[in-house]
């Protein structure tokens, strides 16, 4: 699929929109990063007075064919059809923390080992019952792959049409940072070994394992394209993230990336349309250890560091809040001229 994503550079907005935020009642910057993401969705939405509408955070549920055998995950693959009823039914993290802070929720099946039949509220995109395990063969074909891209696409035009402009990504998976690793290892270079962490609570002598069936795995193919990498080593809900950022990007929304796993997807979409970075604010800093590396390798600052490292789009739902302060103190708060105080001048 083509998607038309621009490059932020309206300098003229730029320097209003800065000049607006300097002259709030305050000292130059005491804002810290909420000025920068003032700046950053004043940008994204062409204006000085920005608003954030019908935030919606997106989960997308599949399974991984890696994870059948159990080598590189303490849980079975069950657990995701069993989490996602768990989403369906308000009781996970997320549903809390999107309940509290008024953001609408909605959860996809990319491609669960299961079969869900008709069900209210889960939202049907499935591409297979899972991917093959790319130990043996790559996770999906190529059709399925451009699939996922295009109905991850598609959810974002719905979300996007009942008026929402601030979205944001989760993904439910049992195996999921292993992919996530090898595609951190393959668009950022860092050996692979330094890309996986403990995922769902490995203990050491089991990340070792996991390191050395990951470092096989990723030389079984050679891909020659960005697409064939997400092709070879991704998963069904992974490739649809990747969908979805191009087809916020092009609709000038507001992207909230979440951690480990939904990085992985914004690396392999901004490998194909880097443009897609002006529009993603970085929400947290997960405690898998590779996604300080891959923020590092964006030379992207994260809104928070609590140690999380749940996925489900959590860190989005938790920053949420902070980032409707940045857009409220730019629109509200007074200036030195409206208030009558005397400025830095």
């Amino acid at each position: 699929m083509d998607f038309d994503i621009e490059y932020i550079t309206n300098t003229s907005l730029k320097d209003t929109l800065q000049s607006k935020i300097n002259n709030k009642t305050k000292p130059v910057g005491a804002l810290g990063t909420l000025e920068d993401i003032a700046l950053q969705i004043g940008m994204i939405q062409n204006t000085d007075e920005p608003s954030l509408k019908n935030p919606t955070i997106i989960v997308f549920a599949a399974d991984h064919g890696i994870a059948e055998k159990g080598e590189v995950n303490p849980y079975p693959q069950e657990v995701t059809a069993q989490m996602v009823y768990n989403f369906l039914n308000q009781g996970a993290a997320i549903n809390v923390f999107c309940k509290q802070n008024h953001i609408d929720f909605k959860i996809v099946d990319a491609g669960v080992n299961h079969d869900f039949g008709i069900i209210s509220g889960l939202i049907d995109a499935k591409i297979g019952f899972g991917t093959k395990n790319y130990q043996e063969n790559p996770a999906m074909s190529l059709e399925q792959c451009n699939l996922a891209i295009k109905k991850g696409s598609d959810i974002i035009t719905d979300s996007h049409n009942t008026g929402c402009n601030i979205i944001g990504f989760g993904e439910m998976g049992i195996g999921n940072t292993s992919s996530a690793s090898i595609l951190m290892s393959h668009y950022t270079k860092i050996p692979i070994k330094e890309c996986v962490g403990s995922g769902t609570g490995l203990d050491t002598e089991t990340i070792k394992i996991k390191q050395e069936i990951l470092a096989k795995a990723y030389n079984n193919y050679i891909p020659s394209t960005s697409i064939e990498v997400l092709m070879y080593y991704g998963g069904f809900e992974i490739a649809m993230i990747v969908g979805a950022i191009f087809r916020a990007a092009e609709l000038k929304m507001t992207i909230m990336i979440d951690g480990f796993i939904v990085t992985a997807a914004f690396l392999a979409a901004y490998d194909i349309h880097p443009e897609v970075l002006d529009y993603c604010i970085f929400t947290h800093t997960s405690g898998e250890q590779g996604h300080k590396k891959m923020l590092e390798f964006l030379k992207k600052e994260p809104i928070l560091n609590l140690g999380m490292r749940l996925g489900e789009g959590t860190g989005a739902a938790v920053a949420y809040p902070i980032i409707k302060s940045a857009v409220a103190f730019l629109n509200t708060m007074a200036s030195f001229e409206s208030a009558g105080v005397s400025g830095n001048e």
